[in-house]
């Protein structure tokens, strides 16, 4: 391999450096090389984050932690935690730890509160990138000379530009579509054809749906891997996207605040969790209520440390998300299991905690039910209430409607446990995304 040139972050530097389309070293290295990789990381990670980022210099003065103080990995656990707080506080640069002048790209993701999260990229952050989302979508089964259809939305939104320079990377054909206009996504995989799909899991129900409207069998296009992301998603939903698709569907994980997607991927090989690019980004799994770190194979809440961020290093960001690690298997790199849920999305409803996938999985395995469902929240009184709408499959005897919904009230009381209203309705009846599903509807937020 020619020699390349070293990044001031430790980084090969991936501006200069032609892109293979076997695995990189990386990905088949020894944990002994990788843990070595990362300790270099960390430490300029972390004097960089201290040296140019005020408000995480004063986090760590006052908790009495220096970057010198970080010799190994096990030392990050003194570092303080990074939160969509701290962003929104020093909205909008003040996390960057570069000039404006070196800043390339903003991104930014939606916030609840009226302020985004913003992020900054420098040029060899994007090349980096690029380089682990063609390293993604190669793992997923995609190569060189594939058409691939992006229906990610673009713009501030990560997503869509994330798969677009990636795949672009990796030497395939872009389809840059973005989301929404249904029909007409439809009539481009049937004109275009393309090989790979990235969307999230339930808007690929949806044209899966204007697929039959318009006459054509899903599992007769061309498309032969899904990579889905964006939202949760569980086992059995995949168990429908092939079934209904005929293609291979493999769950992609990222998040604007650490890079966008490509943190982490199944391996089409396997499908046994997601590898992360754990060069790139550091992964610990701590307990949400104490933020103590867990052992490896406890599952907890995921916290990433950027290893090779210019423009915004995160050190210890707490995504809320609920999973935890594995050793590596199809990469040398360690998994993470599928997102079961989020320690801030959470329902709590009488007390019971309720994840929206373990719904989804109960609606999953009742043939007669369509995969399209939302949770309503209430309160009566002072009493939380719960009640599920979900659609028939299509063709399937509207007679069945009273019987599919006493079995889905009784499994959600007997394995969940708590008591629900289902309302089972006919099919196309429960609103379509154009992007992420709005499976929640919590009222008790308007109720006070």
């Amino acid at each position: 391999m020619n020699m390349v040139k070293t990044a001031p972050n430790g980084a090969m530097d991936l501006t200069k450096r032609p892109l293979e389309h076997e695995l990189d070293p990386i990905e088949i290295a020894s944990r002994d090389e990788i843990t070595a990789i990362q300790t270099r990381r960390l430490k300029w990670s972390v004097r960089h984050a201290y040296e140019n980022v005020p408000h995480f210099r004063n986090k760590c003065d006052a908790a009495g932690i220096h970057p010198r103080d970080i010799k190994e990995l096990s030392d990050l656990r003194h570092l303080p935690f990074t939160t969509k707080d701290d962003l929104r506080e020093t909205y909008p640069y003040g996390m960057f730890a570069v000039p404006m002048s070196e800043v390339v790209r903003i991104h930014a993701s939606s916030g609840t509160t009226g302020r985004p999260t913003v992020v900054g990229y420098t040029q060899q952050d994007i090349a980096m990138w690029s380089r682990v989302m063609a390293r993604s979508i190669r793992a997923a089964g995609g190569r060189r000379n594939m058409k691939v259809h992006v229906s990610y939305g673009y713009g501030l939104f990560t997503g869509g530009l994330g798969a677009h320079y990636g795949a672009e990377a990796l030497g395939c054909t872009v389809i840059p579509m973005s989301g929404g206009q249904t029909e007409k996504q439809v009539q481009l995989i049937r004109d275009f054809e393309p090989d790979v799909i990235m969307v999230t899991p339930s808007y690929m129900l949806v044209l899966a749906d204007e697929m039959e409207r318009q006459g054509m069998d899903p599992r007769d296009s061309s498309l032969k891997i899904g990579i889905f992301g964006a939202e949760p998603w569980t086992n059995d939903m995949r168990t429908e996207l092939e079934g209904r698709l005929g293609l291979d569907a493999i769950d992609i994980y990222g998040l604007s605040e650490v890079i966008g997607p490509g943190v982490g991927i199944e391996c089409i090989e396997t499908k046994d969790g997601l590898t992360l690019w754990e060069d790139h980004f550091y992964p610990e799994i701590i307990n949400p209520q104490t933020g103590e770190p867990v052992a490896d194979g406890e599952i907890g809440e995921l916290v990433f440390t950027s290893l090779t961020k210019e423009a915004m290093p995160v050190i210890r960001y707490r995504t809320r998300d609920l999973t935890r690690l594995l050793p590596g298997s199809a990469r040398s790199m360690r998994r993470m299991e599928k997102i079961t849920g989020r320690s801030d999305d959470m329902l709590i409803i009488r007390g019971v905690n309720v994840f929206p996938t373990q719904i989804e999985e109960l609606i999953l395995k009742d043939e007669r039910l369509s995969p399209h469902y939302q949770l309503i929240v209430g309160r009566q009184g002072h009493l939380d209430t719960l009640k599920v709408r979900v659609e028939m499959r299509a063709g399937v005897d509207g007679s069945a409607c009273d019987m599919a919904a006493k079995e889905l009230q009784h499994h959600i009381k007997s394995l969940i446990g708590v008591s629900s209203v289902v309302d089972v309705e006919p099919h196309g009846a429960i609103e379509r995304s154009q992007g992420k599903a709005r499976r929640v509807v919590d009222l008790r937020k308007d109720e006070g």
